[in-house]
């Protein structure tokens, strides 16, 4: 599919509206000329799906919707990529949401992933501010999971610590208040 990353902008500025995901998502499309090419997916608050692929994506295209949760994809070997990392994301939930996703995209991947051979993976989670908690992108590397992987291990390690430490709309100041105290 073709991105728009304002799908994704503007999705989270509608949640925050607290509107129900079917409502995002047809207002969503409303933005979009273009949505007959793009895929998108949306869960509210309340665990509500919305799914959407455009006739035009590339096959086999496609969304499942899970317990609050959704998988999509395009490009793929076939509608077993999605029901395998369905099943990964749902047998994770013991675990935190980004190692969720990675059991996801590794459960799809074993299925067969892409059809034309994955070059590239992504895992970016907002958590409570505008801004990513996490946000780790491979492109045209030969073993993107793996590298996708590698990369989860140091941002865990070294970076989402200062994230966390980061200026957040309740605490401007994040921890350099407490630092100079």
């Amino acid at each position: 599919a073709q991105i728009n990353p304002y799908l994704g902008i503007d999705g989270l500025r509608f949640l925050r509206q607290f509107s129900p995901a079917a409502e995002v998502l047809e207002r969503l499309r409303r933005t979009d000329p273009c949505m007959s090419q793009r895929q998108c997916a949306v869960i509210d608050s309340k665990g509500r799906t919305a799914c959407w692929t455009g006739e035009k994506c590339l096959p086999w295209a496609g969304s499942i919707a899970g317990e609050q949760c959704c998988v999509q994809g395009n490009r793929l070997k076939g509608r077993e990529v999605l029901e395998a990392a369905c099943e990964g994301y749902e047998r994770s939930a013991h675990l935190p949401l980004v190692e969720r996703l990675m059991e996801a995209i590794a459960a799809g991947d074993a299925q067969g992933g892409d059809r034309h051979g994955e070059s590239s993976a992504t895992v970016y989670v907002v958590d409570n501010e505008e801004y990513p908690l996490w946000d780790i992108r491979v492109d045209h590397h030969p073993d993107p999971f793996a590298e996708l992987r590698r990369l989860h291990d140091v941002f865990a390690r070294d970076v989402v610590p200062e994230i966390l430490a980061m200026s957040t709309r309740a605490n401007p100041a994040g921890a350099a208040e407490e630092d100079s105290i």
